[in-house]
């Protein structure tokens, strides 16, 4: 059974965020006529790793950010989500104009609560990790984490002084100050969409979730958490590592038998969904391997 240790009763408050924009030009052609995020990796479409992660954090109540002409697919594949005891919202990025927009596009969303973001092309897996996300209780400030990279160039990076406390944080630097990269997974307190709305777009043209995290910083409350080795994190923004993220989970499913980033499990587990729902809930899905590992979760 995946680990489901949850949760705290403060942790209930928090909301999510999953970042599904942009063009996916990086994918082409793969994504001339659909959203990276709908790409199947292995035996699930993309969007289902990050969707899993929050829901293992414990968190309800989610927001997708997508491309107009992608809104409706997301729509069809998965609801209003309370076939998975979940709800889910939709908002629309007309233009890509950076990670920071999520909370300008979120701020009624996000309201007077916390919030996670997650991008959309990220996977996060390992032992124990809903209940670490679930630990994470900062909700007068931010949390980051961090990750040890070979090119950190492509990524923000961090600078964490031998304490472990963040010193600084650049977006792609040409010259960065360390390897450790900060990746796609951030917890917010509620006044991120005000210190998002005050950012000014960088070089690059874009409003950077760097910024927003400087602000956090520049004020002492920043939290700063290294991925622990057993947890692996994938960024699937080309096509190799797309087929990297699909070899290693086909790996880790055929090797332990059972499955990563299953939404409908975890909403099981989680007690989300009775018996009775999650039965009627697969029975949509039809015949095929993905049902037939579902119902084994009954079964056994």
């Amino acid at each position: 059974m995946i680990d489901q240790t949850y949760r705290s009763s403060t942790l209930n408050q928090v909301k999510g965020i999953i970042l599904a924009g942009g063009t996916g030009s990086r994918l082409w052609p793969l994504t001339k006529t659909t959203s990276k995020q709908l790409l199947p990796v292995y035996d699930k479409p993309l969007i289902y790793y990050p969707l899993s992660t929050l829901m293992l954090a414990g968190i309800r109540e989610i927001l997708i950010i997508t491309t107009p002409q992608d809104a409706d697919d997301f729509k069809n594949l998965l609801g209003d989500g309370s076939s998975l005891g979940i709800s889910l919202e939709y908002e629309v990025q007309p233009n890509p104009e950076g990670l920071a927009q999520a909370f300008i596009i979120g701020e009624n969303f996000i309201g007077e609560s916390p919030v996670a973001l997650i991008l959309g092309d990220n996977i996060f897996y390992g032992p124990g990790l809903g209940r670490r996300l679930s630990a994470i209780t900062n909700f007068d400030g931010a949390t980051i984490f961090g990750v040890h990279v070979n090119d950190p160039h492509r990524y923000g990076v961090v600078e964490i002084s031998p304490a472990g406390q963040v010193l600084s944080i650049e977006e792609k630097p040409i010259n960065p100050k360390s390897n450790t990269a900060v990746p796609g997974l951030y917890f917010f307190d509620k006044t991120v969409s005000m210190r998002a709305k005050s950012v000014t777009k960088s070089s690059r043209g874009e409003l950077e979730i760097t910024a927003v995290i400087d602000s956090y910083l520049k004020d002492g409350k920043l939290s700063f958490r290294a991925l622990e080795e057993n947890t692996a994190w994938m960024d699937c923004g080309t096509v190799d590592s797309l087929n990297e993220a699909a070899n290693y989970i086909k790996e880790i499913e055929k090797k332990m038998n059972f499955k990563i980033g299953c939404v409908e499990q975890i909403a099981l587990d989680s007690g989300w969904l009775s018996v009775d729902q999650y039965l009627e809930l697969v029975k949509t899905l039809g015949k095929n391997e993905y049902t037939r590992y579902l119902l084994n979760k009954i079964i056994t």
